[in-house]
């Protein structure tokens, strides 16, 4: 369903780019810690997602950004060592209400994964497999909903004349933008991203950064990515994780622009600087 933040938005300016996003919190996030068994991943994170814009995290691996992003959409709950604790509202419910349902959260909080990772089917019913597992019978509504989530990523043109070919037979741009089109079929508010373009070539990879910043203001995204450029082209907002006594922790967060130009905190400075990390 579009709402009134799903609009299309181009990249322009910092100033132009802030916005594109609406300054109101979509998900708030206060104190959430994840351990797998006895061993605490990630403590005592808060912080705010804002409504339509790019949020980047970064930090070296092992830092718990990974669990940050599964523990949004609940993810943490396939995994029987998963523990979390703490709080995250989205739109003003919390998330780990027994009453939750977690299908239909992590329809509207869809998740792309760092490799590319398309069902070994057809292009179709890659798109229209998840439409059925959450209810859509309509074999209309089904194609019309294909066809525009492959045209919103800019896929449609490449492969309208093969959809009944396997999706296997694309490149790794082409999938991973597939993997964006399947996310996109199920109308979420939020998209999570796991490095979505560490595993592609350059040319790839600048395609589905342009995708990403093609969707602010219809989405709202948080994208994990090692790739600093990167993250202070796209984002309108950056948290800095890092890990502090064996644990990973958030120690730095605010506007992009901001905490890559003028970061409070030493240890950003000093990772943005490459003399850490």
């Amino acid at each position: 369903m579009i709402n009134q933040y799903q609009t299309p938005f181009t990249l322009g300016s910092v100033n132009e780019a802030l916005t594109c996003c609406v300054p109101e919190p979509q998900l708030e996030v206060r104190a959430l810690s994840v351990s797998y068994g006895e061993r605490r991943v990630l403590e005592a994170v808060s912080l705010d997602i804002y409504r339509g814009c790019i949020t980047a995290l970064i930090g070296p691996s092992g830092c718990g950004k990974t669990s940050f992003l599964s523990s949004i959409n609940r993810l943490t709950d396939m995994l029987p060592s998963a523990r979390v604790e703490g709080s995250v509202r989205f739109d003003g419910r919390e998330i780990f209400d027994a009453t939750v349902d977690t299908l239909q959260l992590r329809r509207r909080i869809g998740m792309i994964f760092q490799k590319p990772n398309p069902f070994p089917l057809s292009i179709r019913r890659n798109l229209e497999l998840p439409l059925r597992e959450h209810g859509v019978r309509n074999r209309r509504e089904r194609s019309e909903r294909a066809e525009q989530g492959l045209r919103d990523v800019g896929l449609w043109d490449e492969v309208k004349d093969r959809l009944d070919s396997s999706a296997m037979a694309l490149s790794g741009g082409q999938q991973q933008r597939l993997c964006i089109a399947r996310a996109l079929v199920l109308e979420p508010e939020i998209l999570l991203m796991d490095e979505p373009c560490s595993a592609l070539d350059p040319m790839s990879s600048a395609v589905v950064e342009e995708l990403i910043t093609r969707l602010r203001g219809r989405y709202t995204i948080v994208i994990v990515t090692h790739n600093l450029a990167q993250a202070k082209r796209v984002a309108n907002y950056a948290g800095f994780f890092w890990m502090t006594e064996r644990v990973g922790k958030l120690i730095e967060f605010g506007q992009s622009q901001r905490l890559f130009e003028a970061p409070a905190h030493a240890l950003t400075r000093a990772y943005i600087s490459g003399v850490s990390g």
